[in-house]
Order: structure tokens, then sequence, then C-alpha cells
């Protein structure tokens, strides 16, 4: 199986080791493995979202970075 290595955030880390820790993964490479899979998967079955409107995605609904009001 080819190897990659690559740089998450640390709070990504810190999601993994609880995972890890709580026992749902036997061990990071497994559960950064399947998480993976499992993103693909995910993002296969949905795809890209190419039909929202420009500007949203990036500044809010309500131009805030981080809130969305419906």
């Amino acid at each position: 199986m080819p190897k990659v290595r690559l740089t998450i955030p640390e709070h990504l880390e810190m999601q993994i080791a609880q995972l890890v820790e709580k026992g749902e993964f036997v061990n990071r490479e497994e559960a950064i493995e399947e998480l993976l899979s499992t993103g693909l998967r995910a993002y296969k079955t949905s795809g890209p979202m190419e039909d929202e409107e420009p500007g949203l995605e990036e500044d809010g609904m309500m131009g805030h970075d981080d809130e969305y009001v419906f």
C-alpha cells in the first residue's frame, strides 16, 4: 500500500487521538485511513457544490465569517 505523508491542523490530530483512545479505531493509521475513505465516499456521492451562489460560502450569508442565519 502506498505511504502518504501529510500535515494536519492540531485540532484534527487531537480529534483523531481521542477516537483512538475511545477505542473507535485500533490506531492512528487505521483512523486516518477509515476517515479519509469515508470522506472520499461522501464527496463522491454528493460531489462539489458548484451551483451555490458565489460569495456566500466565503463570508457567510450575513457577512460574518462563521455565522449563518436562516
